[in-house]
């Protein structure tokens, strides 16, 4: 009887043995992801949130930016579609680039 309890016990005992190599190898497994993903996270930049001026003067410029931007973009719309050569688009590019300064002066002129 005692060699029977003897044998059992061995084989539980190499079962047991054989479940803490997987546990172990499975820790080992997961302490490498961990670390790649580490050295991977430290290579990446973090977002910086970067909280945006909350006040009526602010959200007026944002509204004006807003529209000189959709407004930008309809005239550069309209030339791709009305005009046949790509100077003529190229032009109309760098003279509405040169304006749009010039014209959010003047609407948008801060002094009056």
């Amino acid at each position: 009887m005692s060699k029977e309890r003897a044998r059992r016990r061995a084989a539980r005992e190499a079962e047991q043995a054989r479940q803490a190599a997987l546990r172990a190898e499975r820790e080992a497994r997961r302490a490498r992801w961990r670390g790649r993903r580490a050295r991977l996270a430290a290579l990446v930049p973090r977002p910086v949130r970067v909280a945006r001026q909350g006040g009526v003067l602010a959200r007026r410029r944002r509204a004006q930016n807003a529209v000189m931007a959709v407004l930008f973009v309809l005239l550069q719309a309209l030339a791709w579609l009305l005009l046949p050569g790509w100077a003529a688009r190229a032009g109309v590019l760098v003279l509405s680039l040169l304006l749009l300064p010039v014209l959010v002066t003047v609407v948008f002129d801060r002094r009056s």
